[in-house]
């Protein structure tokens, strides 16, 4: 497309390029120093992920509240890392497989297409890439995650390499998902949860403040939705129980 030939016309010699797949089926390859977060509207990820019957890598998609659509996944690690990036309150946007990133490297051209672009709502960016923590005592692993990171930081954007969270916080998150997409609560019940709870009650006293005679089960859900959404907070690398703390959002 001409587009695209424009664009590679004005490379330097040697210069990184990240090649962006879009929506209407085109790709265009964008010079690393003049890559912008705006490049990534109307963006796909760079490969098809197709989930098979025996798949040992359990691909799919998960429906992100932060993005109001699907984002793609290639193991049950970058759906963990998926699910956190959905939970946290300073994470704007989520791409996953963002681009394909061509660069020299010493003597070779080298290619990689990382897992995920977190993007803030200040416009920060961090590129993430995934990876059992095992795996990463390979060389040939770790020299393939080392050379993106300088690109990316040389771009002003963070470079993480992630392989796994706290456990006991991982499984409250993934609880707490149930409850991310709007309606799934109706607004009437998470405002009136909200009006009811108290600064440092636990769950369970605000469970039955909220009841009052009715039970309890039956007015967890807004409370839920309102820890989803950041609206309260607790400690959540203590399993979640009637003990845990909350304290309401400044």
């Amino acid at each position: 497309m001409a587009e695209q030939s424009a664009k590679r016309g004005r490379f330097g010699a040697g210069e990184p390029v990240a090649w962006v797949r879009y929506e209407d089926g085109g790709v265009l390859a964008h010079p690393v120093g003049q890559l912008r977060l705006k490049d990534f509207l109307g963006s796909v990820p760079w490969r098809q992920v197709r989930s098979r019957h025996g798949d040992l890598h359990f691909s799919g998609s998960y429906a992100s509240a932060t993005m109001g659509a699907f984002v793609v996944h290639e193991s049950r690690l970058e759906l963990a890392r998926l699910l956190l990036a959905d939970f946290d309150p300073l994470v704007h946007r989520i791409y996953a497989q963002p681009f394909r990133l061509v660069a020299r490297v010493e003597t070779r051209t080298r290619h990689h297409v990382p897992d995920y672009l977190l993007v803030s709502a200040s416009g920060t960016a961090r590129l993430v890439n995934v990876k059992p923590a095992e795996r990463l005592a390979d060389p040939k692993i770790a020299e393939a995650l080392a050379w993106p990171s300088k690109i990316a930081e040389r771009h002003g954007w963070e470079y993480e390499i992630w392989s796994g969270a706290d456990v006991v916080f991982l499984e409250n998150v993934r609880f707490l998902a149930a409850y991310r997409r709007p309606g799934v609560v109706p607004e009437e019940e998470v405002a009136r949860a909200w009006a009811s709870v108290h600064d440092e009650d636990t769950l369970a006293d605000a469970e039955r403040r909220l009841a009052g005679a009715g039970p309890r089960h039956e007015v967890r859900p807004p409370l839920m939705a309102l820890l989803w959404s950041g609206k309260l907070t607790t400690d959540l690398t203590r399993p979640l129980s009637g003990d845990s703390v909350l304290r309401r959002a400044a």
